[in-house]
């Protein structure tokens, strides 16, 4: 088994913690270029070694964070090439801002009755 950076992995139901505790690990060890896109991969033809020990530093970081997830979400992200790309799409699928939702459920159940008797 591969590094793991953080102590709770992502199960699909804790983004917002998971993507913090992952944010403030990748920056202690000065790696939040690669999934913020500030981290540019040099040119394989210009500087082919400098290319190889960034794409080496790349496939680690790609690796720490697949390490972090639960075994059912990996399988959704594991084609994707860089951590940058896997980062986005957990992302784009998991810190949707369901407050309006949550709210009209929380609602729903308070009012719920049956009968004339409310439970």
């Amino acid at each position: 088994m591969g590094m793991v950076l953080i102590s709770k992995p992502f199960n699909g139901d804790n983004y917002l913690t998971w993507c913090r505790a992952m944010t403030i690990s990748l920056n202690a060890k000065s790696k939040q270029g690669f999934i913020d896109g500030t981290t540019i991969m040099p040119s394989t033809i210009d500087k082919p070694n400098k290319y190889a020990s960034r794409k080496k530093c790349k496939d680690m970081i790609l690796s720490w964070i697949l390490n972090s997830l639960t075994q059912d979400i990996p399988h959704s992200v594991i084609f994707l090439v860089t951590a940058q790309e896997v980062w986005e799409d957990l992302r784009d699928c998991f810190s949707q801002n369901n407050t309006p939702h949550i709210f009209q459920i929380e609602r729903d159940i308070a009012c719920l009755a049956q009968d004339q008797m409310t439970f």
